[in-house]
């Protein structure tokens, strides 16, 4: 973050070196927001209805993971890795391990793996991501 911390500094390759480690901002999961992402976007039951949740896998009321990874982009890009021209998805594997609660706090840690090769004039890093709640 700048050092008066309203945004964070933009990173650019030259800034980068293998096993830096970056750290965003929290952000709480708020139970009537995690129902309305769900009620729009990924209308499961468990993440509607806490007596279905309890009989479920997740036995309790948990976010739709897709709630959870816009909630980590938006982590990663106001601050996690604030990379100078964006962070763009060209690969990777998504996993939640655990369910995402209603009253966590989420953030996330953010460890650049390697330079990767160029393509159409760009160097492509591959970083490594974690959330933690």
């Amino acid at each position: 973050m700048d050092p008066v911390g309203e945004k964070p500094i933009a990173l650019y390759l030259e800034d980068l070196h293998v096993g830096q480690r970056f750290t965003s901002d929290s952000y709480h999961m708020d139970e009537n927001r995690i129902k309305a992402l769900a009620a729009e976007f990924d209308p499961q039951p468990f993440h509607l209805d806490e007596a279905v949740a309890k009989t479920s896998v997740f036995n309790g009321l948990s976010a739709s993971g897709w709630h959870t990874a816009a909630v980590a982009m938006r982590l990663l890009v106001t601050g996690g890795l604030p990379l100078g021209n964006g962070i763009i998805g060209l690969g990777g594997e998504l996993a939640w391990p655990r369910p995402t609660r209603p009253g966590d706090t989420l953030r996330w840690k953010a460890r650049f793996r390697k330079y990767c090769r160029r393509v159409r004039n760009r160097t492509r890093v591959s970083s490594w991501y974690e959330a933690v709640h």
